[in-house]
Order: structure tokens, then C-alpha cells, then sequence
């Protein structure tokens, strides 16, 4: 299906109420996301994979420049799109599914799962979240996240970082694992179910399976 210009692609229950779990995805259709969530539980859930994302603006809360000579900088459109996603997306995934869902959660991968934690200070849709590999050494964004105050205040939050991410000569980069400490520690003190893992690897290791290692927490 397709809406706001956004391919979108839905796994999983068609039959009756289960969770819906949505993921804003880099490239593909996002069925080996689904096949690595099988692997993992056996929990009725449907999974929306958006494609088409304008990556470093829409996944990005304001502007942060290029991290190297070749790319491009953020432009900072989250809140744009978390309207498209709120108005249209998710009206528009929920009329393909037989049922109301019994919660929609919000999972993303890289600077999708930076998005994930951002889009929970900014909608009440969200009850769950995932960020693996999440962005967190985005700049000034854990001081938002300690600072602001959740539109609704999440059920379950699932960090992960591969071992290996902060070992990089980018200063910012450099970050990221204090930094996603340091946001997980503000939401379990603010008594929120909530866990950080660590998985082998760089940030360009096992990305199906991390975020769906993710999602099978979060469904609990």
C-alpha cells in the first residue's frame, strides 16, 4: 500500500486484534525483519515497515551538519513527518487490519531509532518503543531527553548498541554509548519497564536481527 508517498509493507496477524509495530526502514521491504522476528517469538504482532524515508530529514529532530565530507547533513524534519505519520500512515495501516490493534509501538533502526525515542516526547500514539543502534550521540538530544516530558509515558523501551560503535575517530560518534546509558538510566528512573543490550559488532552488524531482537522485548 501507499500513502503520504510512503511504501508501506504489513506482516504478520490479518486475522484478528494483535500488536502493531511500526518501523521506518532505510531500504528494502522489510521482510527480513519479519523473517528474524519469527526466529524470536511466536506472539501474535503485525509489523508496517515504511519505505520511502527522506532518512537524514525526517528521522531528524533539528539540524545537525554533515559527519564527514561526503554526506549529508540533517535537516531536521521529524516533527513533519511524525504528522504525516499520525494523520495518514497509521489511519491508513489500521484500515488494512482487521481489528483495532491492542497497542501500536514504534521500533527503528540507526537514526529510525533515535526517531523511535523522539517521536514518544512528541505523539501519545506510541505506548512502546525500540531504538537499536539508535542515534543517541545525536547532538544535545540527551539533554532533550532528560529536559522534556513524554506525551504519554512509554510501557516498554528497548536500547541496543553494538560493542564495537563507539570505537570510531568521529568525537561525536564517540558518544554514543554514554549517551544511550545515560537516556536508558533516565527512563528506568522514571520507572519505565525498559533494558540496554550490547550485540557484537559495528553499527553495520546483524541490523535485522537487532531490531527485531528488539521487538520481541517490547511484546514482552
Amino acid at each position: 500500500m501507499v500513502a503520504e508517498g510512503k511504501h508501506i509493507y504489513i506482516y504478520g496477524e490479518r486475522d484478528g486484534a494483535a500488536p502493531l509495530v511500526v518501523t521506518n526502514i532505510f531500504e528494502g521491504d522489510g521482510s527480513s525483519i519479519y523473517s528474524e522476528l519469527l526466529k524470536l517469538t511466536d506472539k501474535k504482532v503485525t509489523l508496517a515497515c515504511i519505505g520511502d524515508i527522506n532518512w537524514d530529514d525526517e528521522m531528524s529532530p533539528w539540524e545537525c551538519p554533515p559527519l564527514g565530507k561526503n554526506e549529508a547533513p540533517c535537516t531536521g524534519g521529524a516533527d513533519r513527518y511524525l504528522e504525516k505519520m499520525a494523520g495518514s500512515i497509521i489511519p491508513a495501516i489500521k484500515n488494512e487490519l482487521p481489528a483495532e490493534p491492542e497497542y501500536i509501538s514504534i521500533a527503528g533502526y540507526s537514526l529510525a531509532g533515535l526517531f523511535a525515542i523522539y517521536s514518544l516526547y512528541k505523539t501519545d500514539i506510541f505506548s512502546r518503543a525500540v531504538s537499536a543502534s539508535g542515534s543517541m550521540w545525536f547532538p544535545e538530544f540527551a539533554r532533550y531527553a532528560r529536559e522534556n516530558v513524554f506525551c504519554r509515558k512509554p510501557e516498554r523501551v528497548y536500547f541496543s548498541l553494538g560493542d564495537k560503535e563507539a570505537r570510531t575517530r568521529h568525537p561525536l560518534l564517540q558518544t554514543v554509548e554514554d549517551r544511550t546509558r545515560e537516556i536508558h538510566e533516565h527512563f528506568k528512573s522514571s520507572s519505565i519497564d525498559t533494558v540496554f543490550e550490547m550485540n557484537p559488532g559495528n553499527h553495520f552488524r546483524d541490523a535485522d536481527m537487532r531490531l527485531a531482537k528488539g521487538i520481541a522485548w517490547i511484546l514482552g
